[in-house]
This record gives structure tokens, sequence and C-alpha cells, in this order.
């Protein structure tokens, strides 16, 4: 959209606060953000309390969730597990956001 007609569309009428986050969920960065944050908040759900406290989800984009965990060992665990997991994160979500969970080892999984 060009610029200009967006400024066309703007009003001086206050808009509810609903209405506004609704547009900028449009957005997809934004919705893959949401999404995400909603997948951290309830992570042990998704993966169950152990291997909650041995990864978290990184970043969602394009049907890909990216899931970093503190070993190569917990790697291979949510490698076997990645149908599941994005079944669980799917249902989380209440939609079909995640295709495929890849995995990376990196420090700073445990808060």
């Amino acid at each position: 959209m060009d610029p200009r007609e967006r400024r066309a569309k703007r009003s001086s009428e206050p808009q509810g606060i609903g209405s506004v986050l609704e547009e900028l969920g449009r957005g997809r960065r934004l919705a893959a953000g949401l999404a995400l944050g909603r997948l951290a908040r309830r992570w042990r759900e998704v993966v169950g309390e152990r291997l909650a406290d041995e990864s978290a989800p990184l970043r969602l984009d394009g049907g890909l969730l990216l899931v970093r965990v503190s070993s190569a060992a917990w790697a291979t665990q949510v490698r076997f597990l990645a149908d599941a997991v994005a079944k669980e994160a799917n249902s989380v979500l209440g939609s079909q956001v995640v295709r495929t969970v890849k995995v990376v080892v990196g420090e700073g999984v445990a808060d």
C-alpha cells in the first residue's frame, strides 16, 4: 500500500485499542511475534516440564519454528519429537502455524 493511501485513510476520530491492535496484527512479522510470545508463555504445555527447562522457542517464521536447546543431546530429543512439538504448538496457537521444527544448540536457554 502506498504511504499516501495510508495517510488518506487516517482519521482524526479516536479508535479503540482493539481495532488498532487488529490492524497491526495483520502484519506478518507482528503476527509471528505475537504467536512466538504465546508459545514462549505456554512452552511447558507444548514440550513438558523437563524439556522446557532445556529448550525455548526462538523464532517463528513462515511455518518454521526454531527451537534453541542447551545441548546436542536435547537437540536429538527435540528432533525426535518434532512432529509432536509442532502438533502441540499448533494446539496452543489455535491454528496450523507451525509446519516444521528445527533445532539449534546454544547457551542461555534456561532462565
